[in-house]
This record gives structure tokens, C-alpha cells and sequence, in this order.
């Protein structure tokens, strides 16, 4: 039971683990509530007896004693102890300000690594978690330009464009940060734990709402997405199928009056038609960072706008490689070059990263 006044951010953190506190009641709570605790102890608060009933009901077992609470409660005070570990409640001056805005705004925020950077100006990338080789290149090489333009790349560390998102982000030596639908002491997906430490290496953060020992649960995932989309200026979908769990995050943008850009693709590409759809319902159409940093009126980098386009190369291959992988020997028919020749070249080419090897054949690499 929570009792002294140094308890009151991990008192928000016992209202959010009510049963039935939903959107409503977290707003009714964020607008009315001064005192957590007060309300906790069935004490004088302007709220007590208009909740929800599921919600008063939740605060009598509360009282009484609810072992599942407490023993988030304590699981949570003992993660606080550790470096590098943050607990933001709504009413924190350094909460970020933009996630304040949305309509359900999570009442208590786990920050592992920089709190700060949540205030900064970011941009979420999402997208499916099985992308072709392109896509994923594409993630990759967007997210890199994006940090060197100075923004920040929030995404959700799942498998696909999001981890290729990050990693982008890291390969410029820029800040990311990593939404997470479990708690912050259990890393999910497993394989992507090297991928967070990088993360925390590099000066960014992991964030979640709920307590650090949460487990996956598929329920979470929708839920988190809100905050990415609510930390950002706007939300990129990258490659997305029509069931994409990035359709949410999108939608959600919308609603959170963010701005929603896509990356079109091929028709026949089924990992497209989800970026298809967000662009026939009004989404910005993307083929570089400096639509998306002229849409958010932000200004483009001097070195990245002066930075050679990948249409000045003039390798001979280069005239017949597009975004659709071709295979070789088609590229040696084209060219009227030997094949050893050709794969030369395009081993150069690689190597350049102007070129991505996928298993269709050879495209331009990233989103040139």
C-alpha cells in the first residue's frame, strides 16, 4: 500500500493498473486529479464517487489490498533503483508535451536511457514486419537521413521495418527511440535485445506504459501504438500490407491531427497495398526525407541537400537499375557487356551501397 508523499508517481502508476481505466477515465483522472494518493486513500478528491463503477470498485479492492498492483508496485520501485531509469507521470514538467496533447495520453511513462529526448522533435517509422529486401533497405536508409537532418526516429522495435528503422538511425551515429507494448525489464521480440542496448549505447530510449516486468501480450501492441504516433510530428509508413498492425498507428495519427506520410510501392507488391490505401485516404505521397521535412516545415540539412544524387552515377550499369530487382544476365543482355563484367560491376556497385542484392535480382539501393 502506498502511504508516504515520495510514493505519489508510483500512485499514478496504481490508478493506470485500475480495472476499467480506459481513454475516459484516464482523461477524467488527468483533469480533475491533483493528488494521486489522495484518491488512492479514499481521502477528499474531486472525483471520488463519479468514476466509472468498474473503476470505484478497483479502488475498494485497491484498498483493501490487490496483490497484482502491489506487486507491480514493487517490481517497478526496485527497476527505479537502477541507472539510467525513469518513471514520468503526467504531471511531470519533463513529460513530453506533444503526447500530452492526445486525447488519451498514458498516464505513466518507463524511460530507460534519455528522458529528455522524448521532447524532442521525432518522426515514427513503422511498417510490416516482413518486408521485402527493398523495403527494408528503404527503412533503413530514410531513418539515416532523417537523424542527420535532426530529427529523432521513434518506432516500435518489432521485427521488419521497425528494427530496420532504428538501425538506420544508429548507423548515423543518431538518437532513436524504441516504444515497447511489454515492460521494460522484458525485451521482446528476444532477438532484438543487442538491438536495445545499442540503442541505450547511442543516447536514446526505451519507453513503455506499462510496469517493467509486463510479458507480451497481444492486447499491448495496439495499445502502445498511440504513443508512437503521439510523441512525433508525424508518422511514416514505409511498406505495409492491408493488415499491417501500421495501418493503426496510422490511423491514429490521423486522429491525433499528426501528419501521416507513405512510401508508394509496386502494384504487384502485396506489402505496398497497405502505403496504397493510406495514400488514397489522404496520406502524403513520400519518395525522399525532404518531403516529409518540407511537409512538417522543417528545413533540409545542408549537407544532405547537397550531397551528389545517386543519378549523377555513372557506372554503365547504372542506366538499366531501377527499384525492381533484375537478375544479371539480364543486365548483360541490356548492356551488351560480358557477364563477368557485369558482375563486377555490380559487386562495386554493392559495395558503393548503391545496390542491394535481393534474392529477385539487383535494384538501387535505399530510397534513391
Amino acid at each position: 500500500m502506498l502511504t508516504d508523499s515520495t510514493d505519489r508517481r508510483l500512485a499514478w502508476l496504481a490508478l493506470s493498473l485500475l480495472p476499467g481505466v480506459g481513454p475516459a477515465a484516464r482523461r477524467l483522472l488527468l483533469d480533475q486529479v491533483d493528488d494521486p494518493l489522495a484518491l488512492l486513500h479514499d481521502l477528499d478528491c474531486p472525483v471520488a464517487g463519479r468514476l466509472p463503477p468498474r473503476v470505484e470498485q478497483g479502488l475498494s479492492l485497491y484498498r483493501q489490498g490487490d496483490p497484482r498492483i502491489d506487486r507491480h508496485i514493487e517490481q517497478s520501485r526496485a527497476w527505479l533503483q537502477q541507472a539510467d531509469c525513469h518513471l514520468l507521470t503526467i504531471d511531470d514538467p519533463h513529460y513530453p508535451p506533444l503526447l500530452r496533447e492526445i486525447s488519451d495520453p498514458p498516464l505513466v511513462l518507463f524511460v530507460q536511457g534519455s528522458a529528455q529526448l522524448l521532447s524532442d522533435p521525432q518522426i515514427a517509422m513503422v511498417g510490416t514486419r516482413h518486408p521485402g529486401p527493398h523495403g527494408a533497405s528503404t527503412a533503413r536508409a530514410f531513418a539515416r537521413d532523417f537523424t542527420e537532418n535532426g530529427l529523432t526516429v521513434t518506432s516500435g522495435m518489432a521485427l521488419g521495418i521497425d528494427g530496420a528503422c532504428h538501425q538506420g538511425a544508429l548507423d548515423a551515429h543518431g538518437q532513436t527511440i524504441a516504444v515497447w507494448g511489454t515492460g521494460l525489464a522484458n525485451c521482446y521480440p528476444r532477438r532484438h535485445r543487442r538491438l536495445a542496448e545499442e540503442i541505450l549505447a547511442n543516447r536514446g530510449a526505451l519507453v513503455s506504459e506499462q510496469p517493467p516486468g509486463t510479458a507480451p501480450h497481444a492486447g499491448l501492441f495496439p495499445l502502445r501504438n498511440r504513443i508512437i504516433s503521439g510523441l512525433s510530428l508525424g508518422t511514416l509508413v514505409v511498406e505495409a500490407s492491408l493488415n499491417s498492425g501500421s495501418l493503426i498507428t496510422a490511423r491514429l495519427a490521423m486522429e491525433q491531427n499528426r501528419e501521416v506520410f507513405a512510401i508508394p510501392g509496386s502494384i504487384h507488391n502485396p506489402r505496398a497495398r497497405g502505403c496504397h490505401r493510406l495514400l488514397r485516404d489522404g496520406a502524403i505521397l513520400v519518395e525522399t526525407v525532404d518531403d516529409v521535412l518540407q511537409a512538417l516545415r522543417l528545413p533540409l540539412h545542408r549537407a544532405l541537400a547537397e550531397a551528389p544524387s545517386q543519378t549523377q552515377v555513372t557506372h554503365p550499369l547504372w542506366r538499366w537499375l531501377g527499384h525492381d530487382p533484375v537478375t544479371a544476365d539480364w543486365l548483360a543482355l541490356q548492356s551488351d557487356m560480358p557477364i563477368h563484367q557485369v558482375l563486377q560491376g555490380l559487386m562495386e556497385l554493392e559495395l558503393d551501397g548503391l545496390v542491394l542484392h535481393t534474392p529477385q535480382g539487383y535494384c538501387r539501393a535505399g530510397a534513391s
